[in-house]
């Protein structure tokens, strides 16, 4: 299977895409559009997208992306973050003027950023994509932050290690496909996630009554997150819900919600992560990487 992912060889999400598929191959795309066209076209049999970061918060883009598109998200993976400084070899720490990586990235080192002083920080489009530039621009005197594995593809030397703010920094990545695809991909593993989207009217209690569609049948809410909708003022509303759409109190939720809400969508019902300790797997570098909805 081929699966696309914003970035470079060595990227993050390549990472998570490996945990979801073993024995998938790549196809980096420039920008997270890319991705999606990539699966649309049908040139990639699924995407990898970071949704969100438990330091740098939402990836909004991304959020943005899945309404406009008509992909459906078939899986989720939790991969822990552990950044490196690399730079050519030889390179010393205090002969660093500037240092580059995605804002995200750049955002989860920022304690360790903030102590370097007369560096330049230069957010880029890709942490991978930092370190083949500089590989590739023979850029003396400059850093990127990236994994492990993008020192090994680029041939570059760490500086400094585990310089995230965190030590628990995760990312969450999304999987996904074609809607005609999806039972494909997720097979026979129990679906108990589904991420919705709406619009509610703007009137006093609308957004607690949505909530209240789901409180009522005692249906989790992971996470919410409220969108532009483009027009000033108005906003889409994201929910996960610890619960999969052909359950009953979910179909009667959703029904529910879409007797007042002007638009409703549901995004994907797949199989989320189990955060149990048991569900870890090792991967490479010591991290470990949760997955939910891979392939054997």
């Amino acid at each position: 299977m081929l699966i696309a992912f914003q970035g470079e060889t060595g990227a993050y999400s390549e990472a998570a895409g490996a945990k979801f598929d073993p024995s998938a191959t790549f196809l980096p795309c420039p920008a997270f559009e890319d991705v999606f066209a990539a699966v649309d076209s049908g040139r990639a049999g699924c995407g990898v997208l970071p949704i969100e970061n438990s330091i740098g918060g939402t990836i909004h883009r991304n959020y943005d992306l899945l309404v406009r598109n008509e992909l459906t998200i078939v899986g989720e993976i939790e991969l822990p973050v552990r950044h490196l400084l690399l730079a050519l070899p030889g390179t010393r720490f205090e002969d660093l003027k500037q240092v580059y990586s995605h804002p995200q990235a750049l955002a989860q080192c920022d304690r360790f950023l903030r102590s370097l002083k007369g560096v330049e920080i230069v957010a880029s489009y890709d942490t991978a994509g930092s370190a083949k530039m500089i590989r590739e621009q023979q850029m003396a005197g400059v850093g990127a932050i990236a994994s492990e594995r993008a020192a090994a593809v680029f041939g570059l030397e760490t500086l400094r290690a585990g310089i995230q703010d965190h030590e628990d920094n995760t990312t969450r990545f999304l999987i996904v496909t074609r809607g005609g695809a999806a039972a494909e991909f997720i097979g026979s593993r129990p679906v108990n996630k589904t991420t919705i989207v709406f619009t509610l009217p703007n009137t006093p209690g609308a957004l607690f009554k949505a909530l209240s569609v789901f409180a009522l049948r005692e249906i989790d809410v992971t996470k919410i997150e409220s969108r532009p909708t483009g027009r000033p003022w108005e906003y889409l509303f994201h929910l996960d819900l610890a619960v999969g759409q052909h359950e009953l109190p979910c179909a009667r939720a959703l029904s529910h919600l879409a007797e007042f809400a002007p638009s409703l969508k549901v995004l994907g019902s797949y199989p989320g992560v189990d955060r149990s300790a048991d569900t870890a797997v090792a991967t490479p570098g010591g991290q470990d990487a949760r997955v939910a909805g891979g392939v054997s």
